[in-house]
């Protein structure tokens, strides 16, 4: 049971019986209104791997004369019947004039991407990018997985901006018996996932059989070392290995129960595509009861170099089935979640490395660009057109006929749908990415008219750094963790021979106590006989005392 709802139900608990941070969300729980009813919340990336074409997925109506017959005389898209292809009928005419690829009208329940628009629950973002655009595939990935603007590695981290957000937003959460985030479609484990201080933000499953998910790690030879060196990379590049085994296991045992609970089913039929089977799998875990707040799924393929479309005037080829894959995937993905309750508490996205140029090559293809739009859904989301149509005229021979001008910052997207979808303050934005740059927090430059208001959480409502007081630093490291059997203790800095513990449980209650001896350099506490879930372990040598939270599996 997760300790909010553990205050919430314990209505007999004594508060004298909590932990100080406890008592603090108890009574910030207590004033709080509707809105701030956002724990289950989940966001759902799609990744477009390998550089979406976006001015072959919305073509630019306002200009289409210059689009077909001199950019793309081969590959353009032919604009057959306009009222039907148009993404938003009212803005014909004007800068917001927007085609949608006809393989976005792929779908059998919505109508593809054009019924999500049309139903008030699709949004489109032109011109995402960064401010100096990496055009290979690999630097471009890890900018955008790590919170770079391109100009300057020291611009973000090493870690990933999603690791880091997870990690300050979910404090609580860990050490947890689930993973807080879940990766499908990718053998490559995202960048964006890997956390600053935390082991093990998310799980990647691809690849897995559902009825037992975690096959590849399979345990370390043996038990795990009795002393793990401290203030060594050895040290830390060890305890990283026993951190990721023992919550692989963990998390693996939810994914599985996630999966096969009785709730765990999806409500309408699914084509049959890898995106749609990722998607399927998604909605069936989160359905399953599973507390995952970020899923990242995957479709590859968008690196077009050639026969992007089959021929002169020809539109089928990579791109169309891509997209095709997309759309369908995407709208029987909401339908389903939107037949009860779930889809209330879902947004989805789509993202890209990069565009393409706005000039075909010899191929029928085109070549690496900078910019892309993306598109955010679910029923959460604001529908309509932030931005104007890509200028045309600004690709040309002097530039490598690239369209350059970002009119949204990929991480002003992020900022905006972590505050007001998920509610994370000021400090855990900027903790996940900051304009160092222009030394301007994102927090500041959100986008409007993104969330419904009915769905947007109050500033009131926000999640705020410093409420878990567990995740200070401490004087001693406890591992594995979560932990079965033996619970190793390391002291990490100055400290006396013999020092006292205490096990405690989610009700303030001490299940075990004793002393440890440190003479040889850690202790152990036997955890063979608590029963399975979460502990707090509190050390004191009657100067100082630390916590740590501590998750009991399976023995």
């Amino acid at each position: 049971m997760k300790r909010r709802e553990f205050i919430k139900l314990s209505v007999t608990a004594s508060a004298l019986g909590l932990l100080p941070h406890e008592v603090g969300a108890a009574l910030k729980l207590a004033n709080t209104s509707l809105n701030c009813n956002i724990s289950n919340r989940k966001l759902v990336l799609i990744e477009l791997k390998g550089g979406n074409d976006g001015l072959n997925t919305l073509i630019p109506y306002d200009n289409y004369g210059y689009y077909s017959n001199t950019l793309r005389p081969d590959i353009h898209i032919p604009v057959t019947n306009y009222n039907n292809m148009a993404v938003d009928i009212s803005k014909t005419g004007t800068n917001q004039d927007l085609i949608f690829n006809p393989a976005l009208l792929e779908g059998s329940i919505n109508s593809g991407f054009k019924g999500l628009y049309q139903d008030g629950m699709l949004r489109v973002l032109q011109s995402v990018g960064y401010p100096s655009a990496n055009k290979s595939h690999f630097a471009s990935i890890d900018l955008w997985a790590t919170g770079n603007d391109g100009n300057s590695w020291d611009n973000g981290k090493e870690s990933g901006w999603m690791g880091r957000f997870i990690e300050k937003a979910y404090a609580d959460l860990f050490p947890s018996t689930f993973p807080v985030g879940i990766q499908l479609g990718s053998s490559n484990t995202w960048l964006g996932f890997h956390g600053e201080h935390e082991h093990g933000t998310a799980l990647n499953i691809e690849g897995q059989n559902s009825e037992n998910f975690y096959t590849v790690l399979n345990g370390l030879a043996g038990q795990a070392p009795q002393n793990i060196p401290s203030n060594s990379h050895y040290g830390t590049e060890l305890q990283y290995i026993v951190d990721t085994d023992a919550s692989a296991n963990t998390y693996a045992e939810a994914i599985q129960n996630s999966f096969n609970a009785p709730g765990a089913t999806n409500l309408v039929a699914y084509p049959d595509t890898d995106l749609a089977d990722q998607l399927k799998t998604v909605a069936r875990l989160i359905r399953g009861g599973i507390e995952t707040k970020v899923y990242m799924v995957t479709i590859g393929g968008f690196d077009t170099h050639n026969n992007q479309n089959q021929g002169s005037g020809d539109i089928n080829g990579k791109h169309t089935e891509l997209l095709t894959e997309l759309s369908s995937a995407v709208d029987a993905f909401v339908a389903d979640i939107n037949s009860d309750s779930v889809g209330d508490d879902i947004i989805g996205l789509t993202f890209s490395e990069f565009g393409r140029k706005a000039i075909q090559n010899g191929n029928y293809g085109t070549d690496h660009g900078e910019i892309a739009p993306m598109f955010v859904f679910g029923k959460p989301v604001q529908g309509g057109i932030s931005g104007v149509n890509v200028d045309l005229n600004e690709a040309n021979s002097n530039n490598n006929w690239q369209i350059k001008t970002v009119q949204h910052d990929y991480r002003q997207v992020f900022a905006t749908i972590m505050q007001d979808f998920l509610g994370a303050d000021n400090s855990i934005i900027d903790n996940a990415f900051f304009d160092n740059t222009n030394m301007e927090s994102f927090s500041e430059n959100k986008l409007s008219s993104i969330i419904k208001t009915s769905h947007f959480v109050d500033p009131s409502c926000y999640i705020t750094l410093g409420t878990n007081q567990i995740k200070e630093e401490s004087f001693f490291a406890a591992y594995p963790n979560p932990v079965n059997d033996k619970l190793f203790i390391n002291p990490l800095s100055e400290f006396a021979t013999i020092m006292g513990y205490r096990m405690i449980d989610t009700t303030g209650r001490t299940v075990k106590k004793g002393k440890l001896d440190f003479e040889n350099g850690f202790d152990v506490i036997e955890m063979s006989s608590l029963k399975s879930g979460i502990y707090i372990v509190q050390l004191s040598d009657g100067e100082r005392t630390a916590h740590k939270k501590i998750i009991k599996g399976t023995s």
